[in-house]
């Protein structure tokens, strides 16, 4: 949009509307996407107040920004050196908020939470991803389907993004309802009874704890999930390829790549990136080839790994973590996000893969009748300094949750938990991990010992530094039982942190 103080004309809804999915994206590749960020940086320092003076206080010159290498060099954006350092209307386009018609908040997890002001029509690149998700994945171009929005509704960003996402599908023509029951598990309850037998299919939307906990509770309830051809939308959290293996045991998913995806996005950036049936089967198999995922993400642990269109959001590195520029009402140049990750090429990625075997999609279990979509990857580990050093190794909170995703510890546990070093009366540091019990579960003997050997089996296997860091006599960590919604560890309504430094 050329000036974004005036709503978006008609022409970009019909566009949406009008475009097939293989068109948006095939136009998206014909981009030069370092031309287009480049662009956007200019179009900044015309119409953005508080970029030009974020470039004054740097001492940059915008005119001798001629170059993508020259780009390359300009300061990084962070929420303290910009969002808080200037008036939020500064940092839009034309220095106010008239071009905005909605707000987000980010989760406040690492300080005060920020407000971010949106417009439709920058959202409609987002729907683009939900596309991408809802017709590559789920087939609901074909299959009438209803929507469930688990996520928290309200300003938070990811209730009322999605819903706005799913209601521009629908509005494209997809044969879509979305209900927005929120975080009330009575409410879904009562949608999914009465709603979803009227549909092909049901997908459910929310972070990955919640829907686990959407769909226990819902089968002690007597929902039979298999009855309506359920599949899964997640975001917010990295999981292991072994819990989505029992989530869908749970419900009766048979094809693993295709009936859930997750979603990487910030309430700054919008959805950055999705998971697509091509990033789930290297997953599955880099789950199965620890060494080979060690060689391509530099870490025992695995990442949550998506594509993403270099057109609607450009992606670099910068010390082992990810830097966006992007157009929303407030422009991201060079926005530090802070996330521990990397980008993989489309073709650099096949070169991988073929270096480790595999030559065709059915070596995957896709079928080959299925076509990846030809766009980069980024993989993405969570925030930076979310783990705890122990005897020199870096402890991650994924290589935890896998001890956790056994089937007779998951009758136990709801999945969250803390994870800390201690020290003891002598001076000895110990390994603690606090794990949440599911609703009605009392603690017993038992339980400790058998979810303590389960993670010392899971870090050996995945960590490679706690295995040749750690003593022998001090892998073992201890674990304390807290029951549900512990109000000390783990308090209702509050976004979970599984590390305590």
């Amino acid at each position: 949009m050329s000036n974004t103080l005036t709503p978006p004309s008609d022409d970009v809804f019909q566009n949406f509307i009008n475009t097939p999915l293989d068109t948006l994206l095939a136009e998206h590749q014909a981009v030069n996407s370092e031309n287009q960020v480049l662009a956007l940086f200019h179009r900044c320092v015309t119409e953005v107040p508080a970029y030009r003076k974020f470039l004054e206080t740097q001492g940059i010159n915008p005119a001798a920004i001629a170059s993508y290498p020259a780009f390359l060099e300009l300061p990084l954006m962070t929420k303290a050196n910009y969002m808080q350092a200037y008036s939020l209307p500064e940092c839009c386009f034309g220095g106010s908020l008239k071009g905005s018609d909605r707000v987000a908040v980010s989760s406040g997890s690492t300080g005060q939470p920020t407000f971010w002001p949106r417009s439709v029509a920058h959202e409609l690149e987002v729907a683009v991803r939900f596309e991408q998700v809802f017709s590559d994945s789920f087939q609901a171009h074909e299959r009438s389907t209803l929507a469930v929005v688990c996520f928290a509704l309200g300003n938070w960003v990811g209730g009322l993004y999605t819903t706005s996402c799913c209601w521009h599908l629908a509005r494209k023509g997809y044969p879509l309802m979305v209900a927005t029951p929120g975080n009330n598990k009575a409410e879904i309850f009562r949608v999914i009874r009465e709603l979803s037998p009227h549909f092909e299919q049901t997908v459910l939307l929310g972070y990955p704890p919640f829907i686990k906990d959407v769909i226990d509770a819902g089968k002690a309830e007597g929902i039979n999930w298999a009855d309506y051809k359920p599949k899964l939308v997640f975001a917010g959290e990295v999981f292991s390829e072994e819990w989505r293996e029992l989530i869908g045991q749970r419900i009766g998913l048979a094809s693993p790549c295709f009936d859930s995806a997750s979603l990487y996005g910030t309430a700054d950036g919008g959805v950055l990136g999705n998971e697509t049936p091509f990033s789930i089967a290297i997953r599955r198999w880099l789950a199965k080839h620890p060494d080979a995922a060690r060689s391509l993400f530099g870490e025992s642990r695995l990442p949550t790994l998506v594509q993403y269109d270099p057109a609607s959001r450009f992606f670099e590195v910068h010390e082992g973590t990810l830097v966006v520029s992007g157009e929303n009402s407030v422009p991201l140049v060079r926005y530090h996000i802070a996330d521990k990750g990397g980008v993989i090429g489309f073709e650099e990625m096949w070169n991988f893969l073929k270096q480790h075997g595999i030559q065709s999609l059915d070596e995957l279990r896709l079928p080959n009748s299925f076509h990846p979509r030809n766009l980069p990857f980024v993989y993405v580990f969570g925030r930076a300094d979310f783990t705890v050093s122990y005897y020199g190794a870096n402890i991650y909170p994924e290589n935890v949750t896998v001890g956790l995703e056994q089937p007779e510890i998951m009758t136990w546990t709801t999945g969250k938990f803390v994870l800390e070093t201690q020290e003891t009366k002598n001076g000895d540091k110990v390994l603690h991990i606090t794990v949440e019990l599911l609703p009605g579960i009392e603690s017993n003997t038992e339980m400790a010992p058998i979810i303590s050997a389960s993670i010392r089996e899971q870090l050996l296997r995945l960590n490679s530094e706690f295995a040749n860091y750690t003593p022998e006599e001090r892998q073992l960590p201890q674990i304390s039982l807290r029951s549900f919604a512990d109000p000390e560890y783990f308090p209702a309504g509050v976004k979970h942190r599984y590390t305590r430094k």
